[in-house]
C-alpha cells in the first residue's frame, strides 16, 4: 500500500516525500507544477525522491476528474498538502482560491470515500485564527473571523474533513501549521525573499513597525507532526482532530530581519513600509494537544534552524534565486 502526498514537490511536500521513502514506505505524490513559482525549484526538490525506489509522481490537478482518476489503486491513506498558497496574493484573487483549496479537497475527500480510503490528513494553517487576542492559540479558540479569503478556505476544509468523517467514518487529521521555514522554502516566503534581497545588496521590506510575531516553526518539527498523524489516522478509524502543529514560541519581525543578517553576515538595509491588509498581529501556538496526541515535541530554536536554512541557501537556494554570491 501507499501514502498519497498532494503538493509533493512543494516545500512541505518534499520534505514528506523523503521522510516517508526513509522509513520504507511507498510513496505517491500529485502536483501539477503550478506556475506560483519556478517549475525549476519544484523538481529540484523532488530531486532525491525520484532517485529511490517506492516513488511515483503523477502530474495533475486535483480540482479535474481526470487527474484523480489517474491515480494508482494502491494507495490507503492521504495526506493533503496542495493548496493555492497565501495571504496577500489571497486578497487580490479569491475565487482562485476557493477553487484550488475547495473543489480540490472535495475532490480528494470523495476520492478518499470512493475507494474505501479510511486516512486522511489536512494540512490547514495558523492563519484561520485571526486576529485572536488570546494567546498562544488553542484549538478550542473560535475561529470563527477569518481575515484573507486564504484563511476562510482553510478553515472551510477543516469543516469539509468533519463532514466526511461524520457521513463516511474517515480519520481526518487537520494539522493547523505556523509560519514553516527551512530548506526549500517557497521564493515568496519572507525569509527567503528577505535573504535574496540582502545577498543581492537590496533593502528588505519591513511591513509596519516591525513588532508582528510568527510562531516559526522549522519544517523537520513539522514533518515528524504529520507523520504522526498520519500514524494515528491509521490506527484509529472514524476519528477527527484538529491540531496546532507550531514551535510555541514567537519572533518578532524586527528580530527575525535582525537573525537573517547575523546568519549571512550582512547588516540589513530596512525599507519602512505601511501595514498590509490581511496580515495579524501574531501568532502563537499552543502544542500541548499536539503533544498528548501525537508525541509531538518541537525542538528546533530559530537560529539553530536559520543557521541550517542559510547553508542550504548557500549551496542550492542562492542560485535557484538568480544570486550571484560570488
Amino acid at each position: 500500500m501507499s501514502v498519497l502526498v498532494t503538493g509533493a514537490a512543494g516545500f512541505i511536500g518534499s520534505h514528506l516525500v523523503d521522510q516517508l521513502l526513509e522509513r520504507g514506505e511507498e510513496v505517491v505524490g500529485l502536483d501539477n507544477f503550478d506556475g506560483y513559482y519556478d517549475r525549476g525549484i519544484k523538481e529540484a526538490n523532488l530531486r532525491r525522491a525520484e532517485a529511490r525506489d517506492g516513488f511515483t509522481l503523477v502530474e495533475g490537478d486535483i480540482r479535474e476528474e481526470v487527474s484523480i482518476e489517474a491515480l494508482p489503486d494502491s494507495i490507503d491513506a492521504i495526506v493533503h498538502l496542495a493548496a493555492r498558497a497565501g495571504v496577500r496574493p489571497s486578497i487580490a484573487n479569491p475565487v482562485l482560491y476557493t477553487d484550488v483549496n475547495l473543489v480540490g479537497t472535495s475532490r480528494l475527500l470523495e476520492f478518499a470515500r470512493r475507494t474505501g480510503i479510511s486516512s486522511f490528513v489536512f494540512a490547514s494553517s495558523s492563519s484561520v485564527y485571526g486576529n485572536n487576542r488570546k494567546v498562544p492559540f488553542s484549538e478550542s479558540d473560535a475561529v470563527d473571523h477569518p481575515i484573507s479569503p486564504y484563511a476562510a478556505t482553510k478553515k472551510a476544509g477543516e469543516l469539509l474533513c468533519h463532514a466526511q468523517t461524520h457521513l463516511y467514518g474517515t480519520s481526518c487529521l487537520c494539522l493547523r501549521f505556523f509560519t514553516v521555514y527551512g530548506p526549500r522554502q517557497r521564493p515568496d516566503l519572507a525569509i527567503r525573499k528577505f535573504s535574496r534581497l540582502l545577498l543581492s545588496g537590496q533593502p528588505i521590506p519591513r511591513f509596519g513597525d516591525g513588532t508582528t510575531a510568527r510562531d516559526y516553526t522549522f519544517v523537520d518539527d513539522i514533518i515528524r507532526g504529520v507523520v504522526s498523524a498520519l500514524d494515528l489516522t491509521r490506527r484509529e478509524e472514524g476519528r477527527y482532530e484538529v491540531v496546532n502543529l507550531g514551535e510555541s514560541r514567537t519572533i518578532t519581525l524586527t528580530e527575525m530581519i535582525r537573525v537573517v543578517g547575523q546568519v549571512f553576515g550582512r547588516e540589513p538595509h530596512i525599507e519602512a513600509l505601511p501595514d498590509q491588509p490581511g496580515d495579524v498581529e501574531r501568532t502563537y501556538a499552543d502544542v500541548a494537544k499536539a503533544r498528548d496526541l501525537l508525541g509531538y515535541d518541537p525542538s528546533t530554536e530559530f537560529v539553530e534552524g536559520m543557521e541550517r536554512f542559510a547553508a542550504w541557501y548557500e549551496a542550492e537556494g542562492a542560485q535557484q534565486d538568480g544570486v550571484d554570491l560570488a
